[in-house]
């Protein structure tokens, strides 16, 4: 009989915790999935277009230490991004105008990883080109 109480009791707390889980989004744990992928995908673009643009006579090391410091000025604009969203996930807006503001944010952050790495190959061709 206790055994039965309890397993009634495990159900009905495992149904009502899948309810809860299912009516909020954790947007600010997308957001953040967000930013890694495209702080990844901008990485690599990175690596592959605007490494193969710089030229470099011999064995320098400049082109990584660029790298490097491509790389490391957007990382304070994804981490902004993240706060951002854990303030805006706990604000109190309906569940439509954050997902408004949700997927707006998300279309500028995945522009910025698309794009920057094709706009840093056109600085380096005019630069190269008045050189």
């Amino acid at each position: 009989m206790v055994a039965a109480a309890s397993r009634k009791s495990v159900t009905k707390h495992r149904s009502s915790r899948d309810v809860q889980s299912t009516r909020s989004l954790r947007w600010d744990k997308k957001m953040s999935n967000n930013c890694a992928g495209a702080l990844l995908v901008y990485t690599m673009m990175q690596i592959f277009f605007v490494l193969s643009f710089i030229e470099t006579k011999g064995m320098s090391i400049a082109p990584y230490f660029g790298l490097v410091l491509l790389v490391a000025i957007i990382i304070p604009f994804c981490r902004k991004y993240e706060k951002r969203w854990e303030t805006i996930a706990d604000s109190g807006l309906t569940e439509q105008s954050v997902a408004a503001r949700f997927r707006k944010d998300q279309i500028v952050l995945w522009t910025l990883a698309l794009g920057l790495p094709f706009v840093f190959i056109a600085i380096i061709k005019a630069v190269g080109a008045v050189i």
